[in-house]
């Protein structure tokens, strides 16, 4: 069966630049250095981006490009169902690329770090052992997946390419 190989993850330096920095996703949108990330997909309102720390090989970040900290009385009805549209969009183009036996979506968050309202669209490559899916898969605390800048280049080309 496979797994993900993973490399050990500085848990307390994320945690740190999670409560103590500035917003990640207005830093990345604003351009501020140390915090770039690999653009996926662009509209009028969202945004998507490769994670910088992956625990899944090619998963994704999909966000309001407003500051929005409340995952669902945050946005209005009609901006609430185009986000769901912009994270469907982008789920099913990583199903495309990646070819997962599962797709997980969650947000995660909390106004105590990370606060901007962001959606995780992490493909679980097949043959997982069961074990190791789920929120193991997910867990910073399990390291990040060792992707390879090679492979990383080549899935966000071909995420780009699908959602153009």
């Amino acid at each position: 069966m496979a797994s993900v190989d993973r490399t050990l993850f500085d848990l307390e330096a994320y945690e740190s630049r999670a409560r103590l920095g500035p917003c990640f996703i207005c830093a990345f949108l604003q351009g501020v250095p140390d915090y770039e990330h690999e653009l996926v997909y662009e509209d009028a309102d969202h945004v998507a981006f490769l994670d910088r720390w992956p625990t899944l090989p090619g998963k994704v970040l999909v966000a309001p490009k407003a500051h929005v900290e409340d995952v669902v009385s945050g946005f209005s009805e009609d901006g609430y169902m185009r986000m769901m549209q912009a994270v469907r969009r982008v789920a099913l183009a990583v199903e495309e690329v990646l070819m997962p036996e599962r797709v997980y979506l969650l947000s995660l968050g909390s106004r105590q770090g990370n606060p901007h309202v962001h959606w995780h669209v992490a493909g679980l490559p097949p043959g997982v052992p069961y074990e190791q899916q789920q929120f193991h898969a997910l867990m910073a605390e399990h390291g990040v997946a060792d992707v390879a800048p090679t492979e990383t280049a080549r899935i966000a080309a071909e995420l780009r390419r699908r959602l153009a």
